[in-house]
């Protein structure tokens, strides 16, 4: 019996798993594909995470390089404010919040459509080939005065050494390597300035034309601050060179027709057909402005950045004639031509001005418009040739007397 028992006990099948059992692993074995899934959902977060952290480094990295490059901010230049901000809007120029054009002027005459074309398409060779020849100069180069009473050494784009009638005063002084307000990007010079900065004679006075980059150089004005150099500016302009520690009794700020005094030389504040900004923000808070320059013998136009305008003639009638103007000629195009005058405008402003000799600026240092590099000097030099325009192009670097001039200018620019 007993072992009959035991064989029926041995045959027996034995008991499955039990209903819950069951149950939990139907549960777990449906579950386990979200399971899986949750877990690569958090391995990607966390990826994600870590990937937008190292490009979050990256950005601030960059961002403060950047920032860096503009010594913090520093080149954007101050606000007008207080008493500054009074006499601004008080100017017969300021209205409605801005300094504006006497009369009616288009900042863009064309679309953006054509000028984002003409930008990334166009097909002109605006930069030279080769290097542009710089005649160097030293401080000692300028130990004797010009026998005449009047020299002019252009430094490139609109910046100009003018001795006159013993003095020595710079236009728009624009040393730094890039027209920009980061020392890392934008508009690079063709070539360098045919004197260091650290190897300028005394400088008497600085004028100013407006406030872009092209025009006012933070780290120029800096140095010839630090110098006791006199600054004449525009209305608003000083606020930018209190922000570089230029002193406030080396800053004289001018609205059109005022006239500052230095000595026996005077500079007077003359119309101009522009606009203004160092900030995209605070667009034409300060004003533009071309100059008129008399020591006791000479004189000299300076045209500063500028559309043509019938102001000029008024300019000539009332200061002229001129032994020299300086006019710029480049950076002109059809979708800006009011407020960037063409070459052939620039001739124009010349005669209307009673000019002697005309030494053309504001070309041939930066790549800022779209034409060929050398258009503007070849437009201006042909225009000059048929109306009778005494016309001289130097290198940068060459000595430029008005009262000993060859007749026709070298055309150094065709070789590059």
């Amino acid at each position: 019996m007993n072992r009959s028992m035991s064989s029926g006990r041995e045959g027996r099948a034995t008991p499955g798993p039990s209903l819950r059992v069951r149950i939990q692993r139907r549960v777990r074995r449906a579950l386990q594909p979200a399971f899986l899934h949750n877990a690569a959902v958090r391995s990607s977060g966390r990826g994600c995470l870590h990937a937008f952290a190292a490009a979050l480094i990256v950005f601030g990295a960059a961002a403060l390089v950047l920032l860096r490059s503009t010594e913090w901010l520093a080149s954007l230049g101050g606000r007008v404010t207080g008493e500054r901000f009074e006499r601004a809007r008080h100017s017969p120029q300021y209205r409605a919040g801005r300094f504006r054009n006497p009369q009616p002027t288009r900042m863009v005459s064309g679309s953006y459509r054509e000028m984002a074309r003409r930008q990334f398409f166009g097909r002109e060779r605006r930069t030279p080939a080769g290097g542009i020849p710089v005649v160097p100069r030293m401080k000692s180069d300028y130990s004797t005065p010009p026998a005449s009473g009047l020299r002019a050494t252009w430094i490139g784009w609109a910046s100009v050494l003018v001795e006159i009638d013993g003095r020595i005063l710079l236009t728009d002084p624009v040393w730094s390597e890039r027209c920009s307000p980061s020392t890392l990007v934008g508009p690079k010079r063709f070539h360098p300035p045919p004197i260091a900065l650290d190897e300028l004679p005394h400088v008497d006075l600085v004028v100013i034309s407006h406030d872009h980059y092209d025009h006012l150089d933070m780290t120029t004005v800096q140095a010839l601050g630090s110098r006791g150099t006199h600054f004449a500016v525009p209305l608003g302009i000083g606020a930018h060179l209190e922000r570089w520690a230029v002193p406030s009794s080396q800053i004289h700020e001018l609205d059109w027709n005022d006239t500052f005094h230095l000595g026996d030389l005077s500079v007077t504040s003359t119309p101009a057909r522009h606009y203004s900004g160092r900030n995209p923000l605070h667009g034409n808070e300060t004003l533009w402005t071309s100059w008129v320059i008399r020591g006791p013998h000479h004189r000299v136009f300076f045209s500063g950045d500028s559309g043509y305008s019938t102001a000029f003639a008024d300019i000539g009638k009332h200061y002229g004639p001129f032994d020299l103007t300086l006019i710029k000629i480049g950076a002109s195009d059809p979708t800006w031509s009011e407020i960037h005058m063409t070459p052939e405008e620039a001739v124009q402003t010349h005669r209307d001005l009673l000019g002697g000799v005309m030494l053309p600026v504001h070309w041939g240092t930066f790549n800022l418009a779209f034409h060929a590099w050398k258009d503007p000097v070849d437009r201006a030099v042909a225009a000059a040739s048929q109306t009778g325009v005494h016309i001289v192009v130097p290198k940068p670097g060459e000595f430029i007397e008005p009262s000993a001039l060859p007749a026709a200018p070298e055309a150094w620019w065709d070789k590059l």
